[in-house]
């Protein structure tokens, strides 16, 4: 991928404020130097404080999507965020069943920063049994961590490690634990790996401006598999890109609840 610009799918719901969803999915692909594409698996409707309504797509039309794309377009990375119901799931499944040794990043998401559930449990169950198997790397939060396995939060290091590796047993073929709702000053993540884990730094931000963070982490890690680096380095640099969005958030005024990352911080003077 040296000499050619890397083509990163996401297939994910929308974000009309801009700050999540596909809609963070494409800014982050782009400041990555990627070329983005988008398969729809539901509308919401949403701003900076929350989401109030959620219409899925159709599972067979999430299907259509997805084989255009492949029918017409070198793929080298794919995010997989919200799936939103258990036929959706099978869909996406289904879809990528024959691409075998394609970079997959799959973020579960769950839960809205505003809390509200954007993942019915019979959508949970068909994640974990159809999609996490098909995953290169699984990037979640605590929270959906615990959901994952059916259990409390880890509150320390020992804890994500413990479930890392439980969920690594899960099928994908890494965990990236993410730590930003650990109590304190530090906001690490764990990569497990069936030989090793590794730990990411990171210092945390005093800022509400974190609307976007999980799909923008997972996106630029797909971005940067897709530009053929490694695993643990296309975390690190992913990580960093994060950390400088969420560090220069307050550069931007959108919303009066969680605002958006910026992602364009590298870029824009």
């Amino acid at each position: 991928m040296a000499d050619t610009i890397a083509n990163i799918l996401s297939i994910a719901g929308s974000d009309p404020s801009g700050g999540a969803g596909i809609q963070a999915d494409l800014k982050t692909f782009a400041a990555r130097g990627t070329y983005g594409m988008a398969v729809l698996t539901a509308l919401t409707a949403q701003n900076t404080q929350g989401v109030s309504g959620v219409h899925l797509v159709p599972p067979a039309f999430v299907a259509a999507q997805i084989a255009d794309v492949f029918s017409d377009v070198r793929v080298d990375a794919v995010k997989i965020g919200m799936i939103a119901s258990a036929e959706i799931a099978e869909a996406v499944a289904v879809s990528l069943s024959s691409r075998r040794g394609l970079p997959i990043v799959l973020d579960p998401v769950m839960v809205a920063k505003g809390g509200a559930s954007l993942l019915a449990q019979e959508a949970v169950e068909a994640l974990t049994r159809r999609l996490l198997p098909r995953a290169t790397v699984l990037t979640p939060n605590l929270p959906e961590a615990a959901a994952l396995l059916g259990e409390a939060e880890a509150t320390d290091r020992a804890g994500m490690e413990d479930q890392a590796r439980r969920l690594l047993a899960l099928g994908p073929k890494a965990v990236l634990l993410k730590g930003g709702h650990l109590p304190g000053t530090e906001s690490p993540d764990v990569l497990a790996t069936p030989d090793r884990l590794h730990w990411f730094e990171g210092v945390r931000v005093l800022t509400r401006n974190t609307h976007g963070t999980g799909c923008s982490l997972s996106s630029a890690i797909a971005a940067e598999l897709g530009k053929g680096r490694t695993l643990a380095d296309a975390a690190a640099a992913a990580k960093s890109f994060i950390a400088g969005a969420v560090r220069t958030s307050d550069a931007l005024s959108v919303g009066s609840g969680h605002g958006p990352l910026h992602h364009f911080h590298a870029l824009w003077t």
